[in-house]
This record gives structure tokens, C-alpha cells and sequence, in this order.
């Protein structure tokens, strides 16, 4: 579960491997790091007992740039930069005990940094506490401390949060039900771009929940997801092509979008797509097979 963190000029966020957020501090004029310069640098600052530095030297023992990769020493730089109080320090503390590298898994644990750090007003923290609490691994499972994290998130213009936000009214978690809500909150998220939205969106149109039943809107919107790769997405669209709902019933366009889910594993899709095939030309086969393979993904839309 990811998304971009947002740029400003006190810090600049790095996606590092895996699903794990980490965040370089930076000044104005500061190079880019990776190089063993800029690891003397840090070094030399953190040994000093700058949070920052220490920080930083987190970032590249845990991501490899400059020095060998590191998850223990990632870990010990992290804690003395977090218990100096630094904020992007302890969310990305938070996140190796909840990914569990370097040491063992520790939701509990991880829940304890990723609050100090929001509580500093840290803005991707929330979301992770929110799935903390969602998910209640380490913690009680309460969903409506998890509402309150993804709405604090989604607040700060998370997208992640905007869209689990929905996801909770859609499913009346912590909330009753309330599909508007869930319209609204899927409808800022797949306007940042998200694709996940975006087929949640359109589930919501397929079934007629919160909106009038319409297989033309539901069809756009697993299109618009599927074109960005979403595998949920590009099943729905297979399905809607193969019965003809908001589409003309087209079994080659259902073979290519039910191929493309089915090679990332989606059981549903392989099963679907099988039974397809057993209805299909092999020329058919071969158009939809061929339009698989060229297939390429589109740039997220916002709006």
C-alpha cells in the first residue's frame, strides 16, 4: 500500500524499496545523496549528534546508496534521530518495525513512532496508523481510530487515505453506510490519479450504490484504471466485455483485458479467461493475444 509523499522545501521523501516511505531531510542548496561524499557528510553530522544527518544516514544504509544496504544500521540511526524527537525520523522508524526489516515485525511498536510523528504534524503518518488500526496487527482493531487516522491523512491531501476513507463508508467500517460519502472521498482520490479509486468508483456504478445503476459510467471508470494497470480494474472491464454490460459484447477486448489481470496472478481472471478461450476462433485467440502483448500502460489522469 503506497502513494507519493508530497515535496516541500524543508524535506524531500524518497520511495525506497518495497512499499516503505523514506524521507531525507534536506536544506536549500543541498546535493543529492548517494554519493560517498555526501555519506562522509552524514556520517561525520550524525556522529556529531545531528537528528538530521542521523536521519539521513538511515535513508542510504537502508536504501544501499553509498554503502553497503543495512537494515540494522538504517534501524540504530533512525532511533537516535527519533529519540531526539525528530518527526520524519520516527515515521520512518515506525515503518521498519511494521515491514519488519532489521528487526522483528512489531506493529506496536511501530504505532508508537508513527503517533509521535504525527502528532508533530508528520503527513504521512496518519495513513499508516490508520492501517495499523484497521488491520489490528500488535494493536486492538478499532475501526474507528482508523477512520479518524485516514481522515486526518486524507486532510493533508493523501491519497491513500482518501481512497480507504471510502472504502470504510462503503463498507460501514466505524461509519454506517453512507455510499455519498464513499462517491466523494473515491471521487478527490481518483482525481489525484488514483487507480485504485478509479475502480472503486466504478464498482459503485455497477452495482447502483449511492447512484443510479449505469454500466456506460462503471465501464469508464475500470477503463480509465485498467489503462493505468490496476489488475481488479482490468478484470471488471473483461467481464463487462464479455457480457456486453455498458459495451458491445466483444470477446477479443474481454480475452486481452481477462490475459492482462491473469498474468499478474488474478485467479479470477485465469479462471475467466480460460472459459473464454474455450468459446473463441483461434483467430480470435490470436487478435486477443496480440492486443495483450502490445499493451501498454497510460499515465494516470487527474483531474
Amino acid at each position: 500500500m503506497t502513494g507519493p509523499l508530497n515535496i516541500n522545501l524543508l524535506q524531500l521523501c524518497k520511495i525506497a524499496v518495497l512499499t516503505l516511505f523514506l524521507c531525507i531531510s534536506t536544506q536549500g542548496g543541498a546535493e543529492s545523496p548517494g554519493q560517498s561524499s555526501e555519506f562522509q557528510k552524514y556520517l561525520q553530522g550524525a556522529e556529531q549528534g545531528n537528528a538530521e544527518a542521523q536521519n539521513n544516514l538511515g535513508v542510504l544504509y537502508y536504501s544501499g546508496e553509498g554503502v553497503p544496504q543495512d537494515y540494522q544500521e538504517a534501524r540504530k540511526w533512525f532511533r537516535k534521530a527519533a529519540e531526539q524527537g525528530n518527526a520524519i525520523a520516527q515515521h520512518n522508524l515506525g515503518l521498519i518495525y511494521e515491514q519488519g526489516q532489521g528487526v522483528p515485525k512489531d506493529s506496536k511498536e511501530a504505532e508508537q513512532w508513527l503517533r509521535k510523528a504525527a502528532e508533530q504534524g508528520y503527513p504521512k503518518s496518519p495513513y499508516y496508523l490508520g492501517m495499523i488500526y484497521k488491520k489490528g496487527q500488535g494493536v486492538l482493531q478499532d475501526y474507528k481510530e482508523a477512520m479518524k487516522w485516514y481522515r486526518k491523512a486524507a486532510e493533508l491531501g493523501d491519497v491513500d487515505a482518501k481512497n480507504n476513507l471510502g472504502l470504510m463508508y462503503e463498507q460501514g467500517q466505524g461509519v454506517p453506510v453512507n455510499y455519498q460519502e464513499a462517491i466523494k472521498w473515491y471521487r478527490e482520490a481518483a482525481g489525484q490519479g488514483s487507480a485504485v479509486a478509479k475502480n472503486n468508483l466504478g464498482g459503485l456504478y455497477q452495482k447502483g450504490r449511492g447512484v443510479l445503476q449505469d454500466y456506460k459510467e462503471a465501464e469508464q471508470w475500470y477503463r480509465k484504471a485498467a489503462d493505468q494497470g490496476d489488475l481488479s480494474a482490468q478484470y471488471n472491464l473483461g467481464m463487462m466485455f464479455r457480457h456486453g454490460h455498458g459495451v458491445g459484447q466483444d470477446n477479443v477486448e474481454a480475452h486481452m483485458w481477462l490475459n492482462l489481470a491473469a498474468s499478474k496472478g488474478e485467479e479470477n481472471a485465469i479462471k475467466e479467461r480460460d472459459l473464454l478461450a474455450k468459446r473463441m476462433s483461434a483467430d480470435e485467440l490470436t487478435r486477443a493475444q496480440e492486443l495483450a502483448r502490445n499493451w501498454k500502460p497510460k499515465l494516470a489522469t487527474t483531474f
